[in-house]
């Protein structure tokens, strides 16, 4: 442990859904809600397959963009009439090099407010 620094394992039980992939677009890690939003397609069993093999073409062109870019991508999708805040973008190791893409999702609540600063 580092001074004043705790380490856990928090990200796992975080609320929102969080998937990691490595630069070659593998799946490395996945928090709890991911694999319960992933349910469909395997869940936690997505872990070590290719996020190319999941995605249709259109997808996996702006997949393969932000990982040659080091680029974000940010996006609404909206099914049975829940939003949904769709937020990919790179990570980088510990020596600061490209480690590959993290996405988290965020439930979007109907009476979302927008507050306009400065």
């Amino acid at each position: 442990m580092q001074s004043g620094v705790t380490l856990f394992d928090w990200i796992y039980h975080y609320p929102l859904a969080v998937s990691v992939c490595d630069r070659k677009g593998i799946i490395i890690a996945m928090n709890r809600l991911a694999e319960e939003n992933f349910k469909a397609w395997g869940g936690r069993a997505l872990l070590g397959k290719s996020l190319f093999d999941c995605h249709p073409e259109a997808a996996n062109a702006v997949i393969r963009r932000m990982l040659e870019e080091e680029s974000a991508n940010t996006y609404y999708t909206s099914n049975k009439g829940r939003r949904k805040l769709v937020h990919q973008c790179p990570w980088y190791n510990s020596n600061g090099e490209f480690a590959g893409l993290v996405e988290t999702i965020v439930p979007m609540p109907a009476e979302a407010s927008t507050f306009e600063r400065g």
